[in-house]
Formats: C-alpha cells, sequence, structure tokens
C-alpha cells in the first residue's frame, strides 16, 4: 500500500504528456496524467512490483516487463516506452534514481582482453537464427542510412556501406581493418566495390567463421579474410582503419588505448573511419538493464568525452557527421520484423527471452527519438593533407555505376546459405 502511494506520487511528477493507467494486483487502479488522454494500461501481477519499480526503476522496469510480473493491457511495450521516454526526455528521473545513477557511474568497468571477449560472446554469439528475425539479408548489425522516407532497410544498409566506403576514400589494393567485422557484409563490400584488400577482425568465433565461408563462396578470399583476435593485438600496418558500431564497446577508460592503438597500425597517408552511438546531452550512465541483460561493459559516450583521446592520440579529426534519427527509423525496422516472426523466435527461444528482446528493440529506438541519442561518424588522418580540401569527393565516390553495385549486392547477399553451410559442416 504504502508502496504503490510513493511510486504514484513518483509517477505524477513524470508523466505529464500522456496518461498512465497503473491496474494493481488487488484491483486497485492509480490514474495518473492527462485524463482527457487515451491510458496506456498496466497490470501488476503480483504485490511485489510496485516495491521493486522503486527500488531501482531503470532496472527492475525490464526485469518485471521480462518476467511477466507487469503486463501491459491494451498496447505493447513501444507504447508504454514511447510515454515514458517521452516524459522523462534526457533526465534520468527524481533525484533518487539521479542518485543511483551517480553511483553506477564511479564503477564503469574495464574491458581487459579476456573481459571484452567475454562480453562480445554473451551479445554476438548467440544463436545466429536470432539475427535472421530482425536483421536485413547482409546481417547489419549497426545504424542504417535513409536517404528517403521510403527506403527499404536494406536500401538504407546499402547506402550506409556506400557512404563509409567514400569517407574512406579507397583505392583499389589498398590494406583496410575493419574492427569488429560483424558477419562480414561491410568487409566484402569494400573488396567488392573497391578492390582493397581488407582484414576483419571479432572476438566472435561464430562471425569470423561465417564470415570467411561468405568470403570463399564470393571467390575473393584471397582479398577479404577474417580473423579472431582483439584490435589490440593487431601489429600490421594498414591504409584503412574503420569500426562500425564497436567503439561503445570499448570503455571509457580505455579511449586513449583505443586511438593511439588505430594511429600505430595506421600508414602516415591513411584515413580511420569511427562510426558509433554517442550522446548528444553530454557525458551519462549506461542504462543498468541494458547494462546487465543485452550489452556487458559497454557505455554510450558524449563526443566531450571521445575527442580528448583523439587530440592526445596526434590523430587529427577531418571530418564529424551526425546521424540523428536514422537509428530510431533502423531500431523501428528492426522491431517490426522481430514482431513478424515471433513466432518463429518464441519456438527458437522461448516467450520470456522475445519479451526480453522486444523491450531492448523498443527502449533503444525511444532513446534515439527522445533521450539524446545520436550516431557519431569520425573520419581522422595523421596528416593534415591527406584526403582532399572540399567534401565533395564524398559525394563524387557514392555514384557507383549499376554493374558494381550489381556485383557488390551479389558477394554481400545470401547469407542464409552460408549459414546453413557453416552448420552443416561445423
Amino acid at each position: 500500500m504504502i508502496a504503490r502511494r510513493l511510486l504514484g506520487g513518483m509517477l505524477q511528477r513524470v508523466v505529464r504528456h500522456g496518461r498512465l493507467q497503473i491496474i494493481d494486483h488487488d484491483g486497485e487502479i492509480l490514474d495518473i496524467g492527462d485524463p482527457s488522454a487515451e491510458a496506456i494500461v498496466l497490470r501488476f501481477n503480483d504485490s511485489w512490483v510496485a516495491f521493486d519499480l522503486l527500488r531501482d526503476p531503470q532496472l527492475t522496469l525490464g526485469e518485471l516487463y521480462t518476467d511477466g510480473r507487469l503486463t501491459i493491457e491494451n498496447a505493447d511495450i513501444a507504447g508504454l516506452m514511447d510515454l515514458l521516454a517521452r516524459n522523462l526526455g534526457t533526465s534520468v528521473g527524481d533525484r533518487y534514481s539521479k542518485a543511483i545513477a551517480w553511483l553506477r557511474s564511479c564503477f564503469r568497468p574495464r574491458n581487459s582482453l579476456r573481459a571484452a571477449k567475454r562480453n562480445v560472446d554473451s551479445h554476438y554469439s548467440l544463436d545466429g537464427d536470432l539475427y535472421n528475425f530482425f536483421l536485413d539479408s547482409d546481417k547489419q548489425y549497426s545504424c542504417a542510412f535513409f536517404e528517403t522516407p521510403n527506403d527499404s532497410l536494406e536500401t538504407a544498409q546499402a547506402n550506409k556501406k556506400r557512404r563509409i566506403a567514400a569517407k574512406l576514400a579507397l583505392k583499389p589494393g589498398q590494406k583496410v581493418l575493419d574492427i569488429g567485422s560483424g558477419w562480414g557484409g561491410l568487409s566484402l563490400y569494400l573488396a567488392t566495390g573497391t578492390g582493397a584488400d581488407v582484414t576483419g577482425v571479432s572476438l566472435s568465433a561464430e562471425q569470423v567463421k561465417i564470415s570467411n565461408v561468405r568470403a570463399e563462396m564470393a571467390g575473393i578470399a584471397d582479398r577479404v579474410r577474417f580473423q579472431l583476435s582483439d584490435y589490440r593485438t593487431i601489429e600490421q600496418k594498414f591504409d584503412r582503419v574503420l569500426s562500425v558500431g564497436m567503439f561503445e564497446h570499448v570503455g571509457q577508460k580505455h579511449y586513449d588505448e583505443f586511438f593511439r592503438t588505430v594511429s600505430a597500425m595506421l600508414a602516415d597517408d591513411g584515413v580511420a573511419m569511427i562510426h558509433f552511438i554517442g550522446r548528444s546531452d553530454g557525458p551519462g550512465v549506461t542504462n543498468p538493464w541494458i547494462a546487465r541483460y543485452i550489452f556487458p561493459g559497454g557505455y554510450v559516450p558524449a563526443l566531450s568525452e571521445v575527442l580528448p583521446a583523439i587530440e592526445r592520440s596526434g590523430l587529427h579529426l577531418t571530418d564529424v557527421e551526425v546521424l540523428r534519427l536514422h537509428y530510431a527509423r533502423t531500431l523501428l525496422e528492426w522491431r517490426r520484423r522481430f514482431a513478424a516472426n515471433r513466432h518463429r523466435a518464441v519456438r527458437a527461444f522461448g516467450d520470456r527471452f522475445c519479451r526480453m528482446w522486444e523491450f531492448y528493440l523498443a527502449g533503444a529506438e525511444m532513446a534515439f527519438r527522445y533521450q539524446g541519442q545520436v550516431v557519431f561518424q569520425l573520419q581522422l588522418t595523421k596528416r593534415v593533407d591527406t584526403l582532399p580540401l572540399a567534401r565533395d569527393y564524398m559525394s563524387e565516390r557514392r555514384e557507383w555505376n549499376a554493374a558494381a553495385n550489381a556485383r557488390v549486392e551479389m558477394v554481400t547477399g545470401a547469407i542464409d546459405a552460408v549459414e546453413e553451410s557453416v552448420s552443416q559442416n561445423g
């Protein structure tokens, strides 16, 4: 009873737009927000839900939804997350929640070689079928680029790869390192479309295995290969160094090490491109539910936390682009595809896991819509005269001819057949 009253008071201060209605386990109803708005109706299914939400709302909301102790009567999880994120914005809530967030910020983890491998395996080495339920055909697990409102997810991911290739200003035969190469699609794209020689590194053995089979099946294993390595152990020099969606896993305490390593690996006339999720509102704290259940060891930085490490590394920042709502749209497409395949996902992973994944996709989408999350693309060089003075060269390089696009799509597609081959051959 006391917990319910306290929770109601806290939510009254949060929900200023829209309406939330809570049906407690004993049938008592809390009505919060604008009485003229249509309510999102929650049901608490046991007597401890209100207490657990009060104890640590950022952590326990996801746990309660995943465990089925909190259910939504008239909407999906995206509707609830939209309501909460719109009202909270970039705030973490009341003074109690802010105090918990501050304490968490004092204990950010270190990503040692062993911890980094363990953290990657916890997410990226999950059964590959999971990612088939929501990603595009090339399994690009990072922000797409929507050039028009009508772009499909496949088109937007191809747009992303083409923009990255343009920013790298690649020439045939140049050596490229792709840090955190995923299922290999971007590396294959660069090797096929530009004639570059690409090495991809990942800490996921499953991703490396699939990527190498894709290269072999495409007939380009002589100029694109993948290895199970931590980027910190690579001692070669490269003309280009690329990292897409990996920097979020580096950890704030390792930024100097990351950029020093990139600088050491980069040729004197080389170019690096780092693509990562960031905060537009300054340094913050990783959501505790995300840190525990989705991306252990992860941290989304503000640009102000990254730039000093770049400056100390001796690298020149030559271009910055901020992708604002592109990731929100990407996550919306992933969420729709996961919903369409939910029956298959339940058979493979169970209903509880599906609720966890739905909470993750919906919460991440709303973070980009309302809570200051963006994607930064940073272009770096060791010399100030490495690239043309005008940015026009990027647009020129994006204008690939139709034959080149056709070759690239042939190589980067058909990943289902590759995974089936890997599965049959172990």
